[in-house]
């Protein structure tokens, strides 16, 4: 279990579980914005009951320490819904029963169709996701969650790889967090962030895992954000 903890120390407990469970992974990688990045998150890796189990309990602690308010989740297909299903009933074995939904990629035209599956979509609505790479996820899932008259209030991520986004091929100085944040008016909630990941190699990792430690900060002075305003 995942105790209640400060959020740097739970920033660097989870980065120790993603490297553990081989999510978090180090080497060349390209990345849908065409760059080489020395990293890999890949949250699909979470496969397993136990590591679900922690995950959501690494995303639950986080969202307890952001004070962020909400009535529901919403998972966006797909890996937001076992996201969004695993940290309900996380919050719920804490005493926040609350309900949750997600969307399909296509409507359904049989039974009780279209593309909402659970709770109807009401109140302030948390979305739930792995990582933001360009916000377009984020974008859908306020449309949907809007089109239902509910609002979308906050998103929850496991890592923030605070980043220049890409908007029409061209690198843009903020990243999609900062976008989603900043011009599209939600609260933005993240597990770790690059820093912190930084801050691991640099300290608390292996002999072998600090020698990525300086790809992984030139990456960062390469394509990082300042985290002030846009």
């Amino acid at each position: 279990m995942v105790d209640s903890k400060a959020p740097d120390t739970l920033a660097q407990d989870f980065v120790q579980f993603a490297v553990d469970a081989g999510v978090l992974r180090f080497g060349e990688f390209k990345t849908k914005a065409g760059r080489m990045s020395p990293y890999f998150f890949n949250a699909g890796l979470f496969d397993d009951g136990a590591r679900m189990q922690r995950l959501a309990e690494f995303y639950a602690q986080a969202l307890l320490h952001s004070g962020i308010e909400f009535d529901m989740i919403f998972g966006p297909a797909y890996k937001g819904i076992p996201l969004a299903a695993t940290v309900a009933v996380e919050l719920a074995r804490q005493g926040r029963n609350l309900p949750f939904a997600y969307n399909r990629k296509e409507a359904k035209d049989h039974g009780e169709g279209g593309t909402l599956v659970g709770a109807p979509l009401k109140g302030r609505v948390l979305i739930v996701d792995d990582v933001m790479s360009a916000g377009t996820a984020v974008r859908e899932s306020i449309a949907l969650i809007q089109a239902a008259g509910a609002t979308a209030h906050a998103v929850v991520i496991a890592l923030d790889r605070q980043e220049m986004a890409t908007e029409g091929g061209r690198e843009v100085p903020h990243s999609a967090v900062q976008y989603v944040r900043d011009q599209l008016g939600l609260q933005v909630c993240a597990i770790a962030k690059l820093a912190d990941l930084l801050q691991y190699l640099e300290g608390n990792g292996t002999e072998a895992l600090r020698t990525h430690y300086p790809r992984v900060l030139a990456y960062r002075q390469r394509y990082g954000v300042d985290e002030g305003t846009m």
